[in-house]
């Protein structure tokens, strides 16, 4: 029997990694010609066009945005640097004074006391809206499904309803001859409430227009509490409560610390829709008695339109958008600051 032998070639590591190099070259159609081209998209592999295209879909919303909000602001900035009573109006006049009109208001105690009145005012009705708000959240966490749901149809009812028809229903029960509390009042035994007339003092027709806010406002805050209970496990609850904390422990250590950022960004919004309330108090008494219920907004409506000083009105809505201004860029500080620590 005839044995054949074959010899054996063996090649080196790097001579293999050289083979396959040149069969990858070769199935590429070798040389400068089986180089890929270079792809149109960027490192993160998005292309340019995917990039775009949330810019593109915000440009509608932001061109409406300038339009709608953006021009009457330029708009009020410029008037508030203008001498603009009914003479210039009807001769069709511009007359440029500077910053007299804001030397004006800020100089003036009227306009400082309104401010403290805004501000007094505004941190009354944000208190009792969160702190109400809160207890009803609470409750509708507490509370089983037919009575959630009848607490929710009547929480919404009070938020949908048009501030204008609020405030007429509000008129309606506190007027002096025929409201309904002063005939309630009367019932129980006060018999001086019967023909009491609520708007002749400053403390009671403060008394309507914050229970006109807080009872519209309650409702925002009260949904946005349950929303963000349902979001804490209830293991924390039961862990608390093996430990013996009550009510009150439960809260200031399961839910607050939880829920901080919620109750941050809504106090900041109800801050800035009460501190710019306008409607409520124009409408239940324009301000009075004497002038003692005006709010900025309501201060620079009564001098801008009523009084027929529009460069003085701008201006003071100018002072109160900076001031607005002021209190975001201090919210905004807050919230890096939290992020920061998370």
């Amino acid at each position: 029997m005839a044995v054949h032998s074959e010899r054996v070639h063996t090649q080196s590591p790097d001579s293999g990694k050289a083979a396959v190099a040149t069969i990858k070259t070769s199935a590429g159609g070798g040389g400068a010609k089986g180089t890929p081209k270079k792809s149109a998209r960027s490192a993160d592999g998005r292309s340019f066009g995917a990039k775009a295209a949330p810019y593109l879909l915000l440009l509608p919303a932001t061109v409406a945005t300038l339009a709608l909000l953006g021009w009457p602001l330029v708009k009020t900035v410029l008037l508030s640097f203008q001498n603009l009573n009914r003479r210039q109006l009807v001769m069709h006049l511009t007359e440029w004074n500077g910053f007299d009109n804001y030397t004006e208001q800020l100089t003036d105690p009227d306009f400082w006391a309104v401010t403290g009145r805004t501000v007094a005012f505004t941190l009354v009705n944000v208190v009792l809206i969160m702190a109400g708000g809160t207890l009803i959240g609470l409750l509708l966490n507490r509370l089983g499904k037919a009575m959630r749901l009848v607490l929710s149809v009547g929480l919404l009812m009070a938020w949908a309803m048009p501030v204008v028809a609020a405030t007429t229903v509000y008129s309606w029960l506190f007027d002096q001859q025929w409201g309904v509390v002063n005939w309630f009042l009367d019932k129980l035994g006060w018999h001086s409430m019967a023909d009491y007339n609520w708007m002749s003092d400053q403390y009671s027709t403060y008394f309507v227009i914050i229970l006109l806010i807080v009872w519209q406002s309650i409702p925002f805050v009260a949904f946005n509490m349950y929303a963000g209970l349902t979001t804490i496990p209830k293991e924390l609850y039961e862990a608390a409560r093996m430990d013996g904390a009550g009510a009150f422990k439960i809260f200031g250590s399961v839910i607050f610390p939880n829920l901080k950022p919620f109750f941050l960004a809504t106090s900041f919004l109800e801050v800035i829709w009460v501190f710019k309330a306008f409607t409520q108090v124009y409408a239940i008494n324009a301000g009075g008695p004497e002038n003692l219920t005006r709010n900025l907004p309501v201060h620079a409506f009564l001098e801008g339109s009523s009084g027929q000083h529009y460069g003085v009105g701008s201006a003071i809505a100018v002072l109160t958008i900076l001031m607005l201004g002021a209190l975001m860029a201090y919210y905004f500080r807050i919230m890096l600051k939290q992020e920061d620590e998370l």
